[in-house]
């Protein structure tokens, strides 16, 4: 049985966590702290992907990063591609996971009282020690839910990475993708292989954080 695509879908959705660790949690927390005209849009933007058909995300993907698209032939002049490329399915998986990880983060910002915030200022605490030693510590569970949620989503990613990426072997064909493939060409034993160890691999991250949920939010 061929590995690859095990590897590529770890190398894929590590990466795509930690971008999605960044920038949701930045936009959860700036959104949460700031409310302007047009808030409520850019959530919406936020969390179209977890409505929208994962073709529909591929098909916008092509339209953004394709080769005649304005941000492809830019990238182009650098001789970078993205499209049938691993890292189109590592974006893909961003864009589907971001939404979980805002979200997860989100909720357990609004679920913190204002008061403890705001006592630490009265203190003399500024911005962002208040979100150091206040915000951060009291939403951590939120925070690692949200990662755990968006890990499972990347890893699991079909539709969007399909469409972006394409099923090429050993070379963007992930777990979900050689299921697919394996399936339509009969080769039912593999595509149980592939099963079970997506089933494995989410069932291990859910177990190990809910194991470690009490330490890690000690430590944080």
């Amino acid at each position: 049985m061929d590995l690859s695509p095990i590897w590529l879908s770890l190398k894929v959705s590590i990466i795509a966590v930690s971008v999605v660790f960044v920038v949701g949690s930045f936009l959860a927390i700036f959104l949460h702290r700031f409310k302007f005209r047009g808030h409520t849009a850019v959530e919406a933007i936020i969390m179209m992907p977890l409505v929208l058909p994962p073709t529909v995300v591929g098909f916008s993907l092509l339209l953004l990063f394709g080769r005649n698209a304005p941000l492809g032939r830019l990238l182009g002049y650098f001789g970078i591609e993205i499209v049938f490329s691993w890292w189109a399915a590592a974006i893909a998986s961003m864009v589907v996971a971001l939404p979980l990880m805002y979200q997860g983060l989100k909720s357990s910002l609004e679920s913190i009282d204002a008061n403890l915030e705001q006592a630490a200022r009265t203190l003399g605490a500024g911005e962002i020690r208040v979100l150091r030693t206040v915000t951060l510590p009291l939403a951590w569970p939120g925070l690692v839910s949200g990662v755990v949620m968006a890990f499972t989503r990347a890893i699991g990613e079909f539709g969007a990475t399909l469409m972006v990426a394409g099923n090429i072997p050993g070379k963007t064909q992930t777990i979900p993708l050689a299921i697919y493939s394996y399936s339509s060409s009969g080769d039912t034993a593999n595509a149980g292989y592939m099963v079970l160890t997506l089933i494995a691999l989410a069932f291990s991250l859910v177990f190990a954080v809910s194991a470690w949920r009490k330490k890690l939010i000690r430590w944080f």
